[in-house]
C-alpha cells in the first residue's frame, strides 16, 4: 500500500514537473531603429529604465529574460541589468532590485544580429503589475539600436551606470524599448501571441496607462481564471505582405512568432496597412493578403497553435479611405469569417463599427477614425478575452 502510494506521488510530481514550461509572460517585436527614434544623446555610458507589465506569474518564482541586437550592425556591450517593481516615474522599490547575470557574470554583449538569454533568475515575476528594467550600457553601442518604437510607456536615460540603491537623475525621457524582447517564467498556462500592426500596438492608448487591447484581454482573462500570457507582436505602420514599416510578417513571423515558447494560440490582426498602400492594385493585394494568411495559418498549425483572425476594423473619415479600400476590406473580412481556414473569427469589425455607418468607427470609440481610442480597446478587449478564454 505503502510503495503503491509512494509510485503515485512520485508519478504526479513527474506529470506537474512536465506541465511546467518555459512561457512568455511578456514580449515585444524587434525593429531597426532609425535616427528619429535614438535618443538625443547616445545610449554608450548611460542606463536606460524602461517599464513592462509581465501577464502571468511563475509557478516556481523564476524568470529569465532575453535581449535582442537583430538589427543591430555592432556589439553591444552593457555593464548590467536589474529589475525591480516600478514605482511612480522612474523610481523603483529598491528593496526588490536584482540583478540578472548571464552566465554567471553580469556583464555582457550582445553580439551584431544576435541575441543573449540571461541564467535563470530567482525572482518571482507579478502579473498586471508594472515592472521596471534597467539596461546599464558600456562604451560600445552601434549608431542604430534594436528596438521596440511603440512601447507606450516612458523609458528614461540617465548618465553612466546608475545602482539600484543611488538616485536615478533622468537626462532624457523617450517613448521606446531598447533591446529587452521577452521575459519567461515556468508556468502551466500557456501563451496568446497577437501579430499586428499599430491597433494592436497600442496607437490611440495613454501612455503609461497599459490599456492596449491585449493589455485589457489579459486582465480580462485572470479575470475569468483563464489566465494566459499575453504576447504583443503589434508594430505600429506594419504589413503583412511588404511595404509599411519594418519587417513584413511574412518576414518576423518565424522571429516573432514561431519564436516564441509555449504559445497554444496565435491571434492574426494585421492587413489594414496593405489595403491602405495598395496604390491601385486592388484585386491583386486582396489575393495575395488573402494567400499570406494562409501561410502564417499554415506554420502555426504545424507548430501546434489555434489561429485566430480577427476583421479588419472600418477606417472611414481617415484618409486612406476610398471606395475601393472599402471593397477590399470587406472582401479580406468575408475570406476571414466564412471561408474556414481560421480556427475562430474575433470579430472586431462587426464589434467597433457604427451599425448606421458601418464602414466608420463608432464615434466614441476612436478620435482619428483609424485607430481606436481606450474606450475602444477596452471593449476590444474584453470582447477578445471572451472568444479564447477556452
Amino acid at each position: 500500500m505503502k510503495k503503491s502510494f509512494l509510485i503515485a506521488a512520485l508519478c504526479a510530481v513527474a506529470i506537474g514537473a512536465s506541465a511546467q514550461k518555459w512561457t512568455g509572460t511578456w514580449a515585444t517585436a524587434m525593429e531597426y531603429t532609425g535616427k528619429g527614434d535614438m535618443p538625443k544623446m547616445s545610449l554608450a555610458n548611460t542606463s536606460v529604465r524602461q517599464i513592462v507589465r509581465p501577464s502571468i506569474s511563475g509557478i516556481d518564482n523564476t524568470f529569465r529574460m532575453e535581449l535582442g541586437n537583430e538589427f543591430g550592425s555592432g556589439d553591444v556591450e552593457i555593464k548590467a541589468v536589474y529589475v525591480a517593481p516600478a514605482k511612480d516615474s522612474c523610481d523603483i522599490n529598491v528593496k526588490e532590485a536584482v540583478y540578472l547575470t548571464f552566465g554567471g557574470k553580469r556583464n555582457v554583449v550582445i553580439p551584431a544580429k544576435g541575441k543573449v538569454v540571461s541564467d535563470v533568475c530567482k525572482k518571482g515575476i507579478k502579473p498586471y503589475t508594472n515592472l521596471s528594467i534597467t539596461v546599464c550600457y558600456g562604451a560600445k553601442v552601434p549608431e542604430n539600436a534594436t528596438s521596440h518604437r511603440g512601447s507606450r510607456t516612458t523609458s528614461y536615460i540617465a548618465q553612466g551606470e546608475v545602482k539600484p540603491n543611488k538616485p536615478f537623475k533622468t537626462v532624457e525621457k523617450v517613448v521606446h524599448w531598447y533591446n529587452i524582447s521577452k521575459i519567461e517564467v515556468k508556468s502551466e498556462p500557456s501563451a496568446i501571441a497577437v501579430l499586428g500592426n499599430s491597433i494592436t500596438d497600442g496607437r490611440g492608448t495613454t501612455t503609461d496607462k497599459q490599456n492596449r487591447w491585449t493589455d485589457i484581454m489579459s486582465q480580462s482573462l485572470a479575470d475569468m481564471q483563464k489566465p494566459y500570457g499575453v504576447l504583443n507582436l503589434g508594430i505600429g505602420g506594419n504589413c503583412v505582405l511588404w511595404g509599411g514599416i519594418s519587417e513584413p510578417a511574412m518576414i518576423r513571423f518565424d522571429r516573432d512568432i514561431l519564436g516564441q515558447q509555449n504559445v497554444s494560440k496565435l491571434i492574426i490582426f494585421e492587413g489594414i496597412n496593405d489595403i491602405g498602400c495598395s496604390n491601385g492594385k486592388y484585386d491583386e493585394i486582396v489575393a495575395k493578403l488573402i494567400d499570406g494568411y494562409k501561410v502564417l495559418i499554415d506554420k502555426a498549425h504545424k507548430a501546434g497553435m489555434k489561429v485566430y483572425g480577427g476583421t479588419i476594423t472600418p477606417f472611414k473619415g481617415n484618409g486612406w479611405y476610398s471606395y475601393f479600400h472599402e471593397a477590399m476590406r470587406q472582401t479580406v473580412n468575408e475570406w476571414i469569417r466564412t471561408s474556414g481556414s481560421f480556427d475562430g473569427v474575433i470579430d472586431f469589425d462587426q464589434l467597433v463599427r457604427n451599425p448606421e455607418h458601418p464602414d466608420c468607427l463608432k464615434k466614441e470609440f476612436s478620435d482619428d477614425w483609424l485607430h481606436l481610442n481606450p474606450a475602444g480597446y477596452k471593449a476590444m478587449g474584453e470582447y477578445a478575452a471572451g472568444i479564447v478564454k477556452d
